[in-house]
C-alpha cells in the first residue's frame, strides 16, 4: 500500500463508519429477532413448509448463513467462498435447533467482525460476488437487507404455525405511540 492510501485510511470517515456500525447492528438485531421466534418453535416446526416447494425456516437460516458468509465474509473480507447454495434448499433436517441457531449465529459474529475490521477506504473496492460486479458498500447493503427481509419472513412463518400463540418480541408502549 502507499503512503496516500495509508492516509486515506486513517482519516476517519464518520457517514463509512456509521454505515459500518449500522450494518453490524442490523446484523445482531435480526439474530435477536430470529432467536425469539426459535425460542418459541419446536425442532419440526422449524423444518415445516408451506408446501413442498416453499422453504422452511431451517432452509432459510442455512440460507441466510451462506449468504453472509459469501458476500460479506469473503466478498468483503477475503476469504475463501466455499459456499454450496443448493445444499442450503435441498436439506430437509431435522437439524436440531441448538446446532442450527449455533451455525447460523457464527455466521453473524463471522460477518460482524469482517465489518469491523474493515476500512472506510475499503468500500468502494470492486468485487465479483456470486457472479456480479459489486462493491464492498453494496456487498454488505444488498446482504444486510436479504438477511433483514428473510429475518421478517421467518416472523411471518413462526406467527403462521404458533396464530394467538405467538409472544412478540417487541410491542409498542404509550411512549411509542401505541393508544
Amino acid at each position: 500500500m502507499n503512503q496516500q492510501a495509508d492516509a486515506e485510511d486513517n482519516v476517519e470517515d464518520p457517514v463509512a463508519r456509521l454505515f459500518l456500525g449500522t450494518s453490524r447492528d442490523r446484523l445482531h438485531q435480526c439474530r435477536e429477532k430470529i432467536e425469539h421466534c426459535l425460542g418459541q418453535l419446536e425442532d419440526q416446526q422449524i423444518w415445516w413448509r408451506a408446501d413442498p416447494s416453499s422453504n422452511s425456516i431451517g432452509n432459510l437460516l442455512l440460507h441466510l448463513a451462506g449468504n453472509l458468509r459469501q458476500w460479506i465474509v469473503a466478498g468483503v473480507g477475503g476469504a475463501d467462498d466455499v459456499r454450496d447454495r443448493p445444499r442450503e434448499f435441498a436439506e430437509r433436517g431435522p437439524i436440531p435447533r441448538a446446532e442450527l441457531f449455533a451455525q447460523f449465529s457464527q455466521a453473524i459474529d463471522e460477518a460482524a467482525d469482517t465489518l469491523t475490521n474493515t476500512l472506510p477506504s475499503q468500500l468502494p473496492t470492486p468485487k465479483r460476488v456470486q457472479g456480479f460486479e459489486v462493491n464492498n458498500l453494496s456487498a454488505v447493503y444488498d446482504s444486510v437487507a436479504h438477511l433483514s427481509g428473510h429475518t421478517q419472513e421467518i416472523v411471518f412463518m413462526t406467527r403462521l404455525q404458533l396464530g394467538d400463540r405467538y409472544r412478540f418480541h417487541w410491542t409498542p408502549g404509550p411512549e411509542h405511540g401505541a393508544a
